[in-house]
């Protein structure tokens, strides 16, 4: 993209544009791979939930909107049903909207 802007408006490039070119580009690309920083957080939450079914590596205990701040069991196991509940239902929707595409309808008006 910077070359040909530098086309657009006749600059003609010189090879210290084209080096800090280079050099910017290197600088990104190892940038790109470098190893992130993770910090290590526990919290009487996570591991209260960690042994629970669906807590796997490498989440563990996942609740990224805090949900289950300060929950009790019963929360936990209310939360886990309606989820269940919501997911049957989509995909319900789901293979009623593709029946549906594929022409076959219920009788009736």
């Amino acid at each position: 993209f910077f070359f040909f802007y530098l086309i657009d408006i006749n600059i003609q490039p010189t090879p210290t544009m084209f080096k800090s070119l280079a050099i910017a580009s290197l600088v990104a690309g190892a940038a790109a791979f470098a190893p992130a920083q993770q910090g290590a957080s526990s919290t009487a939450l996570a591991s209260a939930f960690e042994n629970e079914l669906g807590a796997q590596e490498p989440l563990g205990f996942y609740d990224p909107l805090g949900l289950l701040n300060d929950a009790d069991e019963a929360r936990f196991q209310r939360l886990r049903y309606v989820e269940l509940k919501h997911g049957r239902i989509a995909q319900l929707a789901f293979l009623g909207n593709i029946v549906t595409r594929a022409g076959l309808h219920l009788p009736g008006n």
